[in-house]
């Protein structure tokens, strides 16, 4: 049976953190935001605004607040391709997923980064745990997401409270275990996404984080209101979204068990009707790697992921040279010289869920207790549990 990778020992207890923005005419609001972010101690590596054709002067307004902020264009539409290519460009060891709206609340993000330290590989923000709250939630909606988180936990055997928050964070060196459409596909032939592209990002990655078997922490995080701006959320349509998202990611780990015993690619992801899944890809491409066999929505070959999306330099921060951290550009030799074919990383090899243990942490404790995964042959709902703990101490009943 095959072990969950055990990252821990190599991972910094200070690690430099990545924030990643996904904007869309949020001008004003990131007057606010940006400064806010800035403000946090201990101070963030870096903040990346990922703008998807802003026409408000969303970029010119994000560097006149921060000036050390980091530009980056979406390669195609949707916040879940904003969000990839943020991940793409970042280069610190821990990414943390913030909306522009100023809704949520930076000072957090040390909570966040804290529950990481402490051994969670993702830390999922809840307002429904103790010391989080909503001033945003309806009761309809409300309502809706506890339907939503017993559907979740049933089907893949987590214990999640919030589903339907976005403010999360994890260390970068999970990124191969989220399998995210590549930075570099082309724009979709039908004007359509990617499955991955669009809004169900957020339910996506906390589904397959859960069926990588993956240590989750649940962090308490309160949500304010939108400061300036229509909120886009839609209670309905988007609870339905995510029921067809949990099906469809459910579906995927059926596959990927079946096919476990002797698999050759990723298993192809079969999206609800309305969303085309990513074309097949070729070896050295699976994960976020290029079509040239450079990573762009990984990692490099020392572990840190590689900017593959076009970035606008932006004051004094234009994103790190090669020169300025130290390590050659991807593709190429220490010296700069073209690497061989041959010697440029490839994408790691996927490792079977089926065979993957589930993990529960008590906060702090560094011994792991582990049980065996259940198979799934017939994509039925696992009774095994997915290790989703608490930042405040206790383990869900």
């Amino acid at each position: 049976m095959n072990q969950r990778p055990d990252h821990g020992p190599h991972r910094p207890r200070e690690p430099r953190v990545s924030v990643i923005v996904p904007t869309r005419n949020e001008a004003r609001n990131l007057e606010v935001v940006l400064p806010a972010i800035a403000a946090v101690r201990p101070a963030v590596h870096e903040v990346l605004v990922v703008d998807g054709n802003s026409k408000d002067g969303t970029i010119e307004t994000a560097q006149r607040v921060l000036p050390d902020v980091r530009i980056v264009r979406q390669t195609r539409k949707g916040k879940g391709n904003a969000m990839a290519c943020g991940f793409a460009a970042a280069s610190g060891d821990v990414l943390v997923m913030f909306d522009a709206d100023g809704s949520a609340d930076p000072q957090e993000i040390p909570r966040f980064v804290r529950a990481l330290v402490e051994g969670a590989d993702f830390a999922k923000g809840s307002r429904f745990t103790r010391g989080g709250g909503s001033d945003d939630i309806t009761f309809l909606r409300k309502g809706g997401n506890a339907g939503l988180n017993l559907v979740a936990n049933t089907l893949f055997g987590t214990r999640y409270t919030d589903l339907c928050y976005g403010y999360n964070a994890f260390w970068v060196d999970i990124l191969p275990d989220l399998e995210l459409p590549p930075v570099d596909l082309p724009r979709h032939p039908d004007d359509g996404m990617y499955w991955g592209d669009g809004f169900e990002i957020e339910t996506v990655l906390n589904c397959r984080v859960a069926a990588a078997g993956l240590t989750i922490t649940e962090v308490p995080s309160v949500e304010k209101q939108r400061m300036f701006g229509e909120t886009n959320l839609r209670t309905f349509a988007d609870g339905s979204r995510v029921l067809r998202t949990l099906a469809a990611e459910r579906r995927r780990v059926g596959r990927d068990e079946r096919g476990s015993l002797a698999p050759e690619m990723p298993a192809a992801v079969v999206p609800p009707a309305g969303h085309p899944a990513p074309p097949p890809v070729a070896a050295g491409r699976a994960n976020g790697y290029g079509s040239n066999g450079q990573p762009v929505n990984g990692h490099s070959g020392n572990g840190h992921p590689a900017p593959g999306v076009p970035a606008v330099p932006s004051g004094s921060a234009g994103g790190p040279s090669a020169a300025a951290t130290g390590r050659p550009a991807p593709g190429t030799s220490g010296s700069g010289a073209p690497m061989p074919a041959a010697q440029r990383p490839h994408a790691p090899s996927p490792t079977p869920r089926a065979g993957r243990d589930r993990e529960v942490r008590a906060p702090g404790d560094e011994r792991a207790a582990r049980t065996p995964a259940a198979s799934g042959q017939d994509g039925a709902p696992r009774a095994d549990q997915v290790g989703v703990r608490y930042a405040w101490g206790e383990e869900a009943s």
